[in-house]
Protein backbone atom coordinates (compact mmCIF):
# COMPACT_ATOMS: atom_id res chain seq x y z
CA UNK A 1 0.00 0.00 0.00
CA UNK A 2 1.03 3.76 -0.59
CA UNK A 3 2.61 5.13 2.62
CA UNK A 4 0.23 8.37 3.69
CA UNK A 5 1.55 11.31 5.41
CA UNK A 6 -0.29 13.45 7.54
CA UNK A 7 -1.40 16.25 5.13
CA UNK A 8 -3.54 18.01 7.99
CA UNK A 9 -3.75 21.82 9.06
CA UNK A 10 -3.00 22.45 12.53
CA UNK A 11 -5.84 24.22 14.23
CA UNK A 12 -4.79 27.40 14.78
CA UNK A 13 -3.14 28.40 11.51
CA UNK A 14 -0.32 28.00 9.81
CA UNK A 15 2.95 26.86 10.81
CA UNK A 16 6.39 27.51 9.60
CA UNK A 17 7.80 25.08 7.09
CA UNK A 18 10.99 25.30 8.13
CA UNK A 19 9.81 23.54 11.59
CA UNK A 20 8.13 20.90 9.69
CA UNK A 21 11.04 20.13 7.59
CA UNK A 22 13.45 19.19 10.20
CA UNK A 23 10.79 15.98 10.56
CA UNK A 24 10.57 15.26 7.01
CA UNK A 25 13.65 15.37 6.27
CA UNK A 26 14.02 11.68 5.34
CA UNK A 27 10.65 11.09 3.68
CA UNK A 28 11.80 13.80 1.29
CA UNK A 29 15.39 12.74 0.70
CA UNK A 30 13.74 9.53 0.40
CA UNK A 31 10.90 10.65 -2.36
CA UNK A 32 13.93 12.78 -4.48
CA UNK A 33 16.15 9.85 -4.33
CA UNK A 34 13.49 7.56 -5.55
CA UNK A 35 12.73 9.84 -8.42
CA UNK A 36 16.65 11.03 -9.30
CA UNK A 37 18.77 7.68 -8.48
CA UNK A 38 21.10 9.65 -7.09
CA UNK A 39 21.38 10.38 -3.09
CA UNK A 40 23.85 13.12 -3.18
CA UNK A 41 21.41 15.24 -5.68
CA UNK A 42 18.68 14.20 -3.51
CA UNK A 43 20.20 15.93 -0.64
CA UNK A 44 21.10 18.49 -2.93
CA UNK A 45 17.28 19.51 -4.01
CA UNK A 46 16.34 19.22 -0.42
CA UNK A 47 19.27 21.58 0.32
CA UNK A 48 16.97 23.88 -1.83
CA UNK A 49 13.99 23.05 -0.20
CA UNK A 50 15.08 24.13 2.99
CA UNK A 51 16.24 27.26 1.23
CA UNK A 52 12.43 27.99 -0.13
CA UNK A 53 11.66 27.43 3.58
CA UNK A 54 13.18 29.85 5.31
CA UNK A 55 11.75 31.78 2.59
CA UNK A 56 8.22 31.21 2.58
CA UNK A 57 7.47 31.65 6.14
CA UNK A 58 3.97 30.01 7.69
CA UNK A 59 2.10 27.88 5.30
CA UNK A 60 -1.41 26.17 6.43
CA UNK A 61 -0.50 22.56 5.09
CA UNK A 62 3.75 22.26 5.02
CA UNK A 63 4.15 18.79 4.59
CA UNK A 64 2.58 18.61 1.04
CA UNK A 65 3.45 21.95 0.38
CA UNK A 66 7.48 20.32 1.18
CA UNK A 67 6.27 17.25 -1.01
CA UNK A 68 5.46 19.43 -3.72
CA UNK A 69 8.56 21.70 -3.85
CA UNK A 70 10.80 18.28 -3.40
CA UNK A 71 9.03 16.59 -5.95
CA UNK A 72 9.27 19.82 -8.85
CA UNK A 73 13.18 19.81 -8.11
CA UNK A 74 14.07 16.81 -8.44
CA UNK A 75 11.35 16.75 -11.63
CA UNK A 76 13.34 19.04 -13.22
CA UNK A 77 16.78 17.98 -12.42
CA UNK A 78 15.39 14.18 -13.89
CA UNK A 79 14.89 15.34 -17.04
CA UNK A 80 18.32 16.96 -17.50
CA UNK A 81 19.59 13.51 -16.11
CA UNK A 82 17.45 11.62 -18.74
CA UNK A 83 19.34 12.67 -21.60
CA UNK A 84 22.78 12.75 -19.71
CA UNK A 85 22.25 8.95 -18.90
CA UNK A 86 21.48 7.87 -22.90
CA UNK A 87 25.57 8.89 -22.97
CA UNK A 88 26.26 7.24 -19.91
CA UNK A 89 29.14 4.79 -20.77
CA UNK A 90 28.02 0.80 -19.76
CA UNK A 91 24.70 0.22 -17.94
CA UNK A 92 23.90 2.73 -15.15
CA UNK A 93 22.62 2.22 -11.85
CA UNK A 94 21.20 4.46 -8.81
CA UNK A 95 23.76 5.77 -6.07
CA UNK A 96 24.06 2.70 -3.42
CA UNK A 97 22.88 3.73 -0.16
CA UNK A 98 23.58 1.79 3.29
CA UNK A 99 20.22 1.07 4.97
CA UNK A 100 21.30 -1.25 7.56
CA UNK A 101 23.93 -3.64 8.95
CA UNK A 102 23.69 -7.35 9.91
CA UNK A 103 25.30 -8.59 13.11
CA UNK A 104 28.74 -8.77 11.44
CA UNK A 105 31.08 -8.69 8.45
CA UNK A 106 32.40 -11.18 6.47
CA UNK A 107 36.12 -11.76 6.22
CA UNK A 108 38.04 -11.78 3.35
CA UNK A 109 39.29 -15.60 2.96
CA UNK A 110 36.86 -17.19 5.50
CA UNK A 111 33.35 -16.34 4.62
CA UNK A 112 32.76 -16.26 8.21
CA UNK A 113 30.87 -13.31 10.07
CA UNK A 114 33.67 -11.39 11.74
CA UNK A 115 33.43 -8.79 14.32
CA UNK A 116 30.39 -6.59 14.91
CA UNK A 117 29.74 -3.75 12.29
CA UNK A 118 27.42 -1.70 14.20
CA UNK A 119 23.84 -0.23 13.71
CA UNK A 120 22.18 0.81 10.77
CA UNK A 121 22.89 3.80 9.36
CA UNK A 122 20.19 6.88 10.23
CA UNK A 123 17.27 6.70 12.05
CA UNK A 124 15.28 3.38 11.78
CA UNK A 125 12.02 3.79 10.28
CA UNK A 126 8.84 2.59 11.24
CA UNK A 127 8.17 -0.87 10.97
CA UNK A 128 5.40 -0.59 8.87
CA UNK A 129 6.18 1.94 6.92
CA UNK A 130 9.45 -0.14 6.07
CA UNK A 131 7.27 -3.03 4.90
CA UNK A 132 5.66 -0.81 2.63
CA UNK A 133 8.58 1.30 1.80
CA UNK A 134 11.46 -0.90 1.27
CA UNK A 135 11.10 -2.73 -2.44
CA UNK A 136 11.11 0.92 -3.73
CA UNK A 137 14.71 1.50 -2.60
CA UNK A 138 15.78 -1.92 -4.48
CA UNK A 139 18.49 -1.68 -7.15
CA UNK A 140 15.90 -3.76 -9.01
CA UNK A 141 12.71 -1.42 -8.06
CA UNK A 142 15.11 1.58 -8.81
CA UNK A 143 15.79 0.20 -12.94
CA UNK A 144 12.21 -0.70 -13.32
CA UNK A 145 11.71 2.60 -13.20
CA UNK A 146 14.43 4.01 -15.48
CA UNK A 147 13.04 2.14 -18.10
CA UNK A 148 9.77 5.29 -17.22
CA UNK A 149 9.76 8.91 -19.11
CA UNK A 150 10.48 11.40 -16.53
CA UNK A 151 6.39 12.32 -16.34
CA UNK A 152 5.91 8.63 -15.63
CA UNK A 153 8.25 8.34 -13.34
CA UNK A 154 7.63 11.21 -10.80
CA UNK A 155 3.63 10.41 -10.69
CA UNK A 156 4.32 6.49 -10.25
CA UNK A 157 6.52 7.95 -7.26
CA UNK A 158 4.39 10.04 -5.83
CA UNK A 159 1.30 7.98 -6.30
CA UNK A 160 1.98 5.16 -6.00
CA UNK A 161 4.68 4.80 -3.12
CA UNK A 162 4.55 8.04 -1.39
CA UNK A 163 0.52 8.04 -1.55
CA UNK A 164 0.42 11.96 -2.84
CA UNK A 165 -3.57 13.03 -4.29
CA UNK A 166 -3.57 13.44 -7.76
CA UNK A 167 -4.22 16.79 -7.39
CA UNK A 168 -0.83 17.74 -5.62
CA UNK A 169 1.28 15.68 -8.44
CA UNK A 170 -0.82 17.90 -10.91
CA UNK A 171 0.89 21.16 -10.00
CA UNK A 172 4.44 19.25 -9.95
CA UNK A 173 3.94 17.82 -13.27
CA UNK A 174 2.02 20.64 -14.72
CA UNK A 175 -0.70 18.26 -16.20
CA UNK A 176 -4.84 17.95 -14.81
CA UNK A 177 -5.27 15.39 -12.10
CA UNK A 178 -7.31 13.15 -14.80
CA UNK A 179 -4.10 13.23 -17.27
CA UNK A 180 -2.16 12.03 -14.33
CA UNK A 181 -4.34 9.12 -13.36
CA UNK A 182 -3.98 8.10 -16.71
CA UNK A 183 -0.47 8.53 -16.60
CA UNK A 184 -0.11 6.47 -13.40
CA UNK A 185 -2.19 3.80 -15.00
CA UNK A 186 0.14 3.90 -17.87
CA UNK A 187 3.33 3.79 -15.22
CA UNK A 188 1.44 1.33 -13.13
CA UNK A 189 1.27 -1.25 -16.64
CA UNK A 190 4.67 -0.49 -17.74
CA UNK A 191 6.22 -1.92 -13.70
CA UNK A 192 3.79 -4.64 -13.45
CA UNK A 193 5.24 -6.05 -17.57
CA UNK A 194 8.96 -5.13 -16.40
CA UNK A 195 7.85 -7.85 -13.64
CA UNK A 196 8.66 -6.32 -10.68
CA UNK A 197 9.94 -9.21 -8.30
CA UNK A 198 8.12 -9.04 -4.87
CA UNK A 199 8.89 -8.69 -1.50
CA UNK A 200 12.45 -10.73 -0.67
CA UNK A 201 12.68 -13.55 1.70
CA UNK A 202 13.05 -13.57 4.78
CA UNK A 203 16.25 -15.85 4.72
CA UNK A 204 18.00 -13.13 2.31
CA UNK A 205 20.44 -12.38 4.18
CA UNK A 206 21.11 -15.94 4.64
CA UNK A 207 21.41 -16.85 1.22
CA UNK A 208 24.00 -13.70 0.89
CA UNK A 209 26.14 -14.86 3.26
CA UNK A 210 25.91 -18.59 1.97
CA UNK A 211 27.23 -17.43 -1.85
CA UNK A 212 29.87 -14.90 -0.19
CA UNK A 213 30.91 -17.53 1.67
CA UNK A 214 31.23 -20.20 -1.16
CA UNK A 215 32.98 -17.74 -3.21
CA UNK A 216 35.90 -16.23 -0.70
CA UNK A 217 36.21 -20.25 -0.46
CA UNK A 218 36.75 -20.83 -4.27
CA UNK A 219 33.38 -23.60 -3.89
CA UNK A 220 32.23 -23.39 -7.35
CA UNK A 221 29.61 -25.98 -7.20
CA UNK A 222 27.89 -24.37 -4.21
CA UNK A 223 28.12 -21.05 -6.17
CA UNK A 224 25.99 -22.46 -8.85
CA UNK A 225 23.82 -23.90 -6.60
CA UNK A 226 23.06 -21.16 -5.27
CA UNK A 227 22.14 -19.06 -8.43
CA UNK A 228 19.31 -19.28 -10.42
CA UNK A 229 19.43 -20.26 -13.81
CA UNK A 230 18.42 -16.47 -15.48
CA UNK A 231 20.86 -14.99 -12.87
CA UNK A 232 22.00 -11.09 -14.51
CA UNK A 233 25.09 -9.78 -12.65
CA UNK A 234 24.99 -5.47 -13.82
CA UNK A 235 27.91 -3.44 -13.17
CA UNK A 236 28.03 0.53 -12.93
CA UNK A 237 31.83 1.10 -13.35
CA UNK A 238 31.10 4.78 -15.67
CA UNK A 239 33.65 5.77 -18.43
CA UNK A 240 36.67 5.79 -16.02
CA UNK A 241 36.41 2.13 -14.14
CA UNK A 242 36.78 -1.37 -15.73
CA UNK A 243 33.50 -2.62 -15.25
CA UNK A 244 31.30 -4.99 -17.84
CA UNK A 245 29.83 -2.68 -20.84
CA UNK A 246 26.54 -5.35 -20.52
CA UNK A 247 24.56 -7.16 -18.48
CA UNK A 248 26.32 -10.72 -17.64
CA UNK A 249 23.26 -13.33 -17.69
CA UNK A 250 23.20 -16.80 -16.96
CA UNK A 251 24.80 -19.20 -14.27
CA UNK A 252 28.15 -20.17 -16.48
CA UNK A 253 28.95 -16.74 -17.14
CA UNK A 254 28.09 -14.95 -14.00
CA UNK A 255 30.26 -17.48 -11.98
CA UNK A 256 33.22 -17.26 -13.87
CA UNK A 257 32.73 -12.99 -13.19
CA UNK A 258 32.00 -13.06 -9.82
CA UNK A 259 35.09 -16.03 -8.80
CA UNK A 260 37.19 -13.52 -10.85
CA UNK A 261 36.41 -10.53 -9.10
CA UNK A 262 36.39 -12.49 -5.85
CA UNK A 263 39.92 -13.53 -6.50
CA UNK A 264 40.47 -10.07 -7.83
CA UNK A 265 39.75 -8.64 -4.05
CA UNK A 266 41.62 -11.35 -2.42
CA UNK A 267 44.40 -10.29 -4.29
CA UNK A 268 44.06 -6.24 -3.38
CA UNK A 269 44.19 -7.47 0.18
CA UNK A 270 40.74 -5.66 -0.07
CA UNK A 271 38.41 -6.16 3.30
CA UNK A 272 35.16 -7.40 2.82
CA UNK A 273 32.00 -6.20 4.89
CA UNK A 274 28.54 -7.08 4.36
CA UNK A 275 25.94 -4.84 5.17
CA UNK A 276 22.24 -3.71 3.90
CA UNK A 277 22.13 -1.95 0.71
CA UNK A 278 18.80 -0.32 -0.54
CA UNK A 279 16.87 -2.94 1.17
CA UNK A 280 19.26 -6.28 0.08
CA UNK A 281 21.47 -7.85 1.32
CA UNK A 282 25.22 -6.25 0.50
CA UNK A 283 28.87 -6.17 0.13
CA UNK A 284 31.29 -3.81 0.22
CA UNK A 285 34.81 -4.19 -1.03
CA UNK A 286 36.94 -1.68 1.33
CA UNK A 287 40.41 -0.60 0.16
CA UNK A 288 41.44 1.10 3.68
CA UNK A 289 38.80 3.49 4.54
CA UNK A 290 37.65 4.07 0.69
CA UNK A 291 34.74 1.46 -0.91
CA UNK A 292 36.42 -0.06 -4.11
CA UNK A 293 33.05 -1.40 -4.89
CA UNK A 294 29.58 -1.98 -3.66
CA UNK A 295 27.30 -4.88 -4.13
CA UNK A 296 23.65 -5.92 -3.59
CA UNK A 297 22.29 -9.18 -3.73
CA UNK A 298 19.26 -9.62 -5.19
CA UNK A 299 17.71 -12.87 -3.66
CA UNK A 300 14.51 -14.23 -5.07
CA UNK A 301 12.80 -17.59 -3.53
CA UNK A 302 15.78 -19.58 -2.30
CA UNK A 303 18.28 -18.54 -4.99
CA UNK A 304 20.52 -15.40 -6.33
CA UNK A 305 18.48 -13.81 -8.94
CA UNK A 306 21.08 -10.59 -9.85
CA UNK A 307 23.94 -8.80 -7.90
CA UNK A 308 24.48 -5.14 -8.69
CA UNK A 309 27.41 -4.10 -8.61
CA UNK A 310 28.92 -0.14 -8.27
CA UNK A 311 32.07 0.78 -8.86
CA UNK A 312 32.23 4.12 -9.89
CA UNK A 313 33.70 6.36 -7.32
CA UNK A 314 31.54 9.16 -8.19
CA UNK A 315 28.48 6.92 -7.19
CA UNK A 316 30.22 4.99 -4.23
CA UNK A 317 30.71 8.81 -2.72
CA UNK A 318 27.62 8.52 -1.80
CA UNK A 319 27.64 5.84 0.92
CA UNK A 320 29.75 8.37 3.35
CA UNK A 321 26.19 10.40 3.51
CA UNK A 322 25.15 10.16 6.62
CA UNK A 323 21.21 10.15 8.01
CA UNK A 324 18.14 7.99 7.20
CA UNK A 325 16.32 7.66 4.20
CA UNK A 326 12.69 6.47 4.17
Amino acid sequence: MPRRVDRAAPSGGGIAVEEVLVAERPRLVGLAYRITGSRLDAEDIVQDAWERARRAGDVDRPAAWLTTVVARLAFDHLRSAHRRRESYVGPWLPEPIVTGRPEGTVAAGTGRPGAAAGAATGAAPDPGELAELADSLTFGFLRVLEALSPVERVVFVLADVFGTPFSEIAEVVGRSPDACRQVASRARARVRDAGRRGRAPADAARVADDLVAALAAGDADRVVALLAPDVVVVSDGGAATKAARRPVVGRDRVLRLLLHLMRRGLEEDLRFERVELNRDPGVLLLAGDSVAYAAAIEVRGEAVGAVHIVANPEKLAALRLAGGVA
